[in-house]
């Protein structure tokens, strides 16, 4: 008899047991078949509570040594789900896992896992990063795990933190949960291809996490989409995330470890984040656009960002080929004594930037933290290759505080298309420091510069900068305050009408050339305001 295909594939699923065994053994990696959460009791059904079975089947996963835990179509309504080291969870096409509803004021009976205590180190970093356990699915200390598939997590009945949001649970309330994925103390993590929708506080939170990849996710959400804290050796890839209200991808340094602790070696790479669609609208495929009205300050968040919680710093960040689409810009702070310092942001385009500057870069002294914490610093920043299209009237942003400059930046080939109409008025404004304020560039208020705001800066080589205004703009292109080594090459300000092209107070070893329409100058120092 002639052996063919056929024949060998009905005879591998007939000493496999079950229609279907060929797939569930490839995914647990060759080995033993996956176990189907099914056969644990998982009724799939979208009423009852799965999570007790779907552990059930981690459990005997882990007990074995590893494997993978599978979950075919179907809705899962779950409360915790805890994770195992050498688990995998599969999310087969059509599987969701549901978050399941708890009332506004809580439940003693049942409910999601409780929130554990951080002490001593909760006063340091916001609520949510101060507890991983009241989560619907959560890890701590473990290794070698992954959640796979082109399934679909479902956040909708988590608390996002705000007491306000009166049809969502009280996040301090008992029972309660408001991330979708939480992971500490974790190493060799992978995440990969499945979709989160309205991820509660977090859609993941990954603090002290190593060796994590994140690839080719999907997040609608109404907060953050995905923050990534005190981690090393991450990679972000090919992930869509829109967060109309809280940040698409953010990177942080907290203290919540009891450590300061750097967020280093991280590739954040094609990846696209946008704050411009009502929230579901993106996996839906409906993209209907969010309207700002009623919306509340947050709306059109959806950046990339470094900082906020910035205690340990950042080392070996690279942004590259990434899209921003109605949201904020990219922002890059330390603000609680953290060093940030080798930073790459390459080959990135930007569109309908609101609210925001196109680029912020902030070193300030909140110090939010233990006491006796030196102010940071912010150093060896690279950005190149940029084209944005931006909506707001605010240039981008570079600011130190007295005494702590931003060092060694250098920006290359940068177009920004900017909306202009800045008036005189606008350019005489005087910039409060803000010093120990909160690292949001709307904080500064009105800038007198229509391209860049800069102050606080040493070493500053910028070429092949153009920014072409809508309508002309009567602030001055760049508006330095205390900036020493500055070198601007093959600038063009398109459109701006009458307005000086630099405006100089304190500012030394300037000099700029081969600008059209800009006479070659230099500048060695000059303490009283200057324009030209």
């Amino acid at each position: 008899m002639t052996i063919t295909r056929r024949h060998l594939l009905g005879a591998t699923g007939a000493l496999l047991g079950a229609p279907g065994a060929v797939a569930s053994a490839a995914a647990s990696g060759g080995g033993a078949p996956a176990l189907d959460v099914r056969h644990y009791g998982a009724a799939g059904n979208g009423q009852a509570i799965d999570s007790p079975a779907i552990n059930r089947a981690i459990d005997e996963a882990a007990s074995r040594g590893g494997g993978t835990v599978r979950l075919p179509a179907g809705t899962y309504l779950c409360f915790s789900i805890r994770l195992a080291s050498g688990v995998s969870l599969l999310l087969e096409t059509g599987a969701t896992i549901k978050a399941a509803s708890v009332p506004r004021h809580g439940t003693t009976q049942g409910g999601y896992d409780a929130a554990e205590s951080n002490a001593p180190w909760e006063a340091y970093q916001d609520f949510g990063h101060n507890h991983w356990h009241n989560s619907l699915i959560w890890g701590e200390n473990l290794h070698d795990v992954a959640i796979l598939g082109a399934g679909l997590i479902d956040g909708s009945a988590l608390s996002r933190t705000y007491d306000w949001d009166t049809g969502l649970p009280l996040v301090h309330a008992p029972g309660v949960a408001n991330k979708t994925i939480a992971l500490k103390h974790c190493h060799n993590v992978t995440l990969r291809d499945f979709a989160i929708l309205r991820g509660g506080h977090f859609g993941i939170l990954a603090t002290g996490v190593d060796n994590l990849v994140i690839d080719a996710l999907r997040i609608d959400t109404n907060r953050d989409g995905m923050d990534i804290d005190c981690c090393r050796n991450v990679a972000i890839s090919n992930c869509i995330v829109n967060s109309p209200e809280d940040d698409g991808i953010c990177l942080k340094s907290s203290y919540a470890l009891g450590a300061a602790r750097m967020t280093e070696n991280v590739s954040i790479t094609g990846c696209h984040v946008t704050g411009g669609y009502l929230v579901g609208t993106l996996l839906d495929g409906t993209f209907q656009r969010f309207d700002r009205i009623n919306a509340g300050e947050r709306a059109y968040t959806g950046r990339i960002k470094a900082g906020t919680e910035s205690n340990g710093g950042y080392r070996n960040i690279t942004v590259s080929g990434c899209t921003f689409e109605t949201c904020r810009g990219f922002a890059l702070e330390t603000v609680d004594g953290g060093v940030c310092e080798d930073v790459t942001f390459s080959g990135n385009t930007m569109r309908d930037i609101r609210n925001a500057p196109p680029l912020y870069l902030r070193l300030g002294a909140r110090m939010r933290g233990p006491a006796g914490v030196p102010v940071g610093r912010m150093r060896r920043i690279l950005i190149s290759d940029l084209v944005c299209q931006a909506s707001s009237p605010m240039p981008s942003i570079l600011a130190g505080i007295p005494g702590h400059a931003i060092e060694d930046v250098r920006i290359d080939n940068v177009l920004i298309q900017a909306p202009g109409g800045g008036t005189a008025g606008m350019a005489a404004v005087q910039v409060p420091e803000d010093i120990k304020g909160y690292p949001e560039p709307r904080r500064m208020g009105t800038l007198p510069a229509s391209g860049f705001f800069m102050r606080h800066v040493r070493k500053l080589e910028m070429s092949n900068i153009e920014i072409a205004f809508d309508a002309p703009d009567a602030r001055p292109v760049f508006a330095m305050d205390d900036v020493a080594g500055a070198d601007i090459f093959r600038l063009f300000a398109t459109g701006r009408g009458q307005a000086s092209a630099f405006s100089l107070s304190g500012v030394s070893a300037f000099s700029v050339s081969g600008s059209p329409g800009i006479p070659d100058r230099s500048v060695a120092q000059t303490e009283n305001r200057t324009s030209f």
